[in-house]
């Protein structure tokens, strides 16, 4: 089955910047579509970014839009988010998802639409 293992996580000051990564296992990464999801304390997990297997279709969440980036870089089997501006609102557990059965080009922002998850890695924004 697909691994997933985030890193990147910490502590950062409002107004800094984090970049997670998210190393998954297999041959075949080039073909998931992947995505971005964070729990906050006493929060519902909620959407941050997805970018398709295609790479060249993205989507954020209004609150990170301008902010974030997510992309991957194939060759290493890695998706990155990287987060600017960050602010004390966007502490959370963050969670990397594949989904390995994607269509060409599609984007995906309901966590049940995808089939593997990482631990999580925590950020955490101080003012």
């Amino acid at each position: 089955q697909v691994q997933l293992v985030e890193s990147g996580g910490g502590l950062a000051q409002a107004g800094g910047s984090l970049r997670l990564s998210c190393a998954t296992s297999g041959r075949t990464f080039r073909t998931y579509a992947m995505g971005w999801f964070r729990q906050a304390p006493g929060a519902d997990r909620e959407f941050v970014a997805a970018i398709a297997n295609s790479r060249d279709y993205l989507y954020y969440a209004d609150s990170v839009k301008g902010r974030f980036t997510i992309y991957r870089d194939n060759a290493k089997n890695t998706v990155y988010l990287q987060m600017n501006s960050l602010k004390p609102e966007d502490t959370a557990v963050y969670y990397c998802a594949a989904e390995s059965a994607s269509s060409y080009g599609l984007v995906y922002m309901r966590d049940y639409e995808y089939d593997y998850w990482g631990q999580g890695t925590q950020v955490t924004v101080s003012s």
